[in-house]
């Protein structure tokens, strides 16, 4: 009883000093509860005294708790460049400058500035986009599996999309194609094997409830021996044939001939445009670098209806998104993919790559062990599935830690490396520049510590 009447008044614990800089709002919440946990801990006999001085730091403790920011700052030392768990594509600051003046004032987003009237927020990323890409039109929404659930609502709703068994995918998260048709309202009409699809599949599936012929691009996997699939230029062939709509999920959109060969099992959306597609979609924050979005292109009178779709201002970006995708674009346009930080670190030479982990290396010499590794990674994001990019890392070693504990000390410090072979790796291909010094400083101070 006589602890119970120890405990401190709320109202008088919370004008203590330590709490003068802090939101009162937020420290009376907090003490009120913390409080309530004692007085509950002194009836079932957890508790024998109170320390005041303690209670106020529990207070602290959990109001910078709460007030911390969650979303953090990494460094991704994965050497996988598009890593979805570490927010895929950055954002360039170049081009964040450049959009922080129109996205923090009043804009033109659904503005005419020529007409002095209402204008459409799509019209300021279309000109970009139809020039580079040559297509006739465009629609931006929040990610691109909205698009592909747009557009199996607007055109294939109660009617049937075929597509090839070997390509109804599973992605993360699990987003499975089938699901998604199905709650469309689409009908799936799968076609061909798990490993064999052939034109004749396609044609043979059409009749007067068909609307759709879709691909879809295999995110996270690839299927090789004995298979053979059909390509999107003779499934626009065929769609025209059977006067249907022809649509390919292409899931990782790029732009730019990529290095190692990889073109040849990841087409970019310009050799997709040459066939005049009805309709394409992609990601913007995969191989094409920029922001999340779902990016659609393709004839007119399909983005026409996309449009008059009503669950499209469910799934419409907003300016931030729109300003940035335009700038990025326009570095596509302009030939500078150098600008892209997504792209520059794919095509980053390997000798500049050593070059950078043997600068690390040598500044680490007299601290711990490392190692310069050629190895090999991977892009990320169900990019170029099951091929690997060459790169360049450093093994880290110190106290005689194994690699687990060493992964350990690394991401309490907010750098995300990989173990590969028993080693610590801190991977080239996805260290900016600009974060060596950190690291470096890093890890002298866990070292030292």
């Amino acid at each position: 009883m006589f602890l119970l009447k120890s405990i401190p008044k709320v109202d008088k614990f919370i004008q203590n000093i330590a709490f003068k800089e802090m939101s009162l709002k937020l420290i009376t919440k907090i003490s009120k509860q913390i409080i309530e946990n004692l007085r509950a801990d002194i009836l079932e006999n957890k508790v024998t005294s109170i320390d005041e001085g303690k209670l106020v730091l529990e207070v602290i403790n959990e109001y910078n708790n709460i007030t911390t920011p969650s979303l953090q700052k990494v460094i991704n030392a994965t050497g996988v460049i598009v890593h979805t768990n570490l927010g895929r594509s950055l954002i360039s600051p170049t081009s964040f400058d450049k959009v922080k003046d129109i996205v923090t004032s009043y804009n033109n987003l659904e503005y005419d500035l020529d007409k002095g009237k209402r204008g459409e927020r799509y019209s300021h990323i279309s000109k970009v986009i139809c020039k580079l890409l040559g297509c006739e039109d465009v629609l931006i929404v929040n990610n691109n599996a909205s698009a592909v659930f747009l557009i199996l609502n607007t055109f294939a709703k109660n009617k049937e999309a075929v597509v090839s068994r070997g390509e109804l995918v599973e992605i993360g998260g699990s987003f499975r194609v089938p699901d998604v048709m199905s709650n469309s309202g689409a009908i799936l009409k799968e076609i061909g094997t798990t490993n064999k699809t052939h034109p004749r599949d396609y044609e043979n599936a059409c009749n007067e409830n068909t609307s759709i012929l879709m691909k879809v691009h295999k995110s996270n996997y690839s299927i090789e021996g004995f298979t053979s699939e059909v390509s999107h230029q003779e499934i626009v062939e065929i769609a025209k044939e059977n006067k249907v709509i022809d649509y390919y999920d292409m899931g990782s959109g790029h732009m730019i001939d990529l290095p190692y060969n990889l073109t040849k099992y990841e087409p970019s959306v310009l050799d997709i445009m040459k066939y005049d597609p009805s309709l394409i979609s992609f990601s913007g924050d995969k191989l094409l670098g920029s922001i999340q979005a779902g990016i659609i292109v393709g004839k007119k009178k399909y983005i026409v209806e996309l449009k008059k779709n009503q669950l499209l201002r469910m799934l419409r970006v907003d300016k931030i998104t729109l300003a940035l995708l335009e700038d990025n674009i326009t570095s596509l346009l302009l030939g500078k993919s150098e600008d892209i930080p997504t792209l520059k670190m794919l095509l980053t030479s390997l000798d500049e790559l050593e070059k950078r982990a043997i600068n690390l290396q040598t500044k680490l010499q007299n601290y711990c062990t490392s190692e310069i590794i050629k190895t090999s990674t991977v892009i990320g994001g169900g990019t170029t599935p099951n091929k690997k990019i060459p790169t360049i890392a450093l093994s880290i070693k110190f106290n005689n830690y194994k690699a687990n504990k060493i992964e350990q000390i690394f991401r309490k410090q907010n750098i995300i490396g990989r173990i590969e072979n028993d080693k610590y790796l801190l991977d080239f291909r996805s260290i900016q520049e600009s974060e060596q010094h950190i690291i470096e400083k890093t890890i002298l101070k866990i070292i030292n510590d």
